[in-house]
């Protein structure tokens, strides 16, 4: 056999390992493991909008702190970490050999599958040091981890254009998330035929809500970060817990940081009905 032809049986072996049952497990563990942080990012952003848990983040890394100071903490938190682990996996997966669906091997779905295999990857060592006791489940908070990374690219050549260029696209990608909940694209990943109508129903008030609470959020990042651009101010900047409370100082108030408190749990629910339903 040629080195061309054992290439390409390694090719095939490990594209056939791809579609596998191990990375079906691991995408179903990691999407699993993303609706607990969205969980519980959405119970805290709730007590925070009824007066209670101030002092606690409404992020990743209060997520974290939350599920370690339960019974079986540590346990959970490698648990945790092994989903998240198991997301990075199958999105690394999706980057090398395509991901399910007609257009799944197209240039452009890869490199989104790349870009979330980077994103989780991080995601999945902040919680394993944590896990192995760090003590903290990232270095900062997001608020200060995104003002810390501001401040660098805004003293770079260029830089407000940088910042702002990256503001304005996570706008975008805010809104199109949204947009597409709404529109509901997210049954075309689902497998629709093993759900009963009230099931898809259900499904479909987590997706809807969940996904235009999660949109809403990504895009009032993305403003904050613009105007840090403008401002040429990195302090601006906000991460996940401030892009959240600064929902309870809008003229709608507390209120509209319940909603969007409410529709981060709805999008931990959907996760579930994803880990579930989901065509991998």
């Amino acid at each position: 056999m040629n080195a061309s032809a054992t290439a390409r049986s390694g090719r095939i072996k490990a594209r056939r390992a791809a579609r596998g049952s191990g990375v079906e497990y691991a995408a179903r563990a990691g999407l699993t493991a993303r609706g607990v942080i969205y969980l519980l990012v959405g119970v805290l952003a709730l007590r925070i909008a009824f007066g209670d848990g101030k002092k606690q983040a409404a992020d990743r890394n209060g997520a974290v702190a939350e599920i370690a100071q339960q019974p079986f903490g540590a346990v959970l938190l490698w648990a945790l970490a092994v989903g998240l682990v198991g997301m990075a996996l199958w999105r690394l997966s999706e980057a090398c050999f395509g991901s399910a669906g007609p257009d799944g091997r197209a240039a452009k779905k890869r490199l989104l599958s790349a870009g979330r295999f980077v994103f989780y990857a991080f995601v999945a060592y902040s919680v394993l040091s944590f896990a192995a006791g760090s003590g903290s489940g990232g270095k900062g908070s997001s608020d200060q981890q995104s003002r810390d990374v501001t401040a660098k690219v805004l003293n770079l050549p260029a830089g407000q254009w940088i910042v702002g260029a990256a503001g304005v696209g996570i706008v975008v990608a805010g809104l199109l998330i949204g947009g597409r909940a709404v529109l509901r694209k997210y049954h075309k990943k689902l497998k629709l035929g093993q759900m009963s109508a009230r099931t898809r129903r259900l499904v479909d008030v987590t997706g809807v809500g969940g996904g235009a609470a999660r949109g809403l959020v990504f895009a009032a990042a993305g403003c904050f970060a613009v105007r840090a651009a403008i401002d040429y101010e990195p302090d601006r900047a906000k991460g996940l817990d401030d892009t959240i409370r600064s929902f309870a100082h809008t003229p709608a108030g507390p209120w509209l940081l319940v909603c969007v408190a409410a529709g981060l749990v709805l999008f931990g629910l959907f996760s579930f009905a994803m880990a579930r339903w989901r065509r991998i």
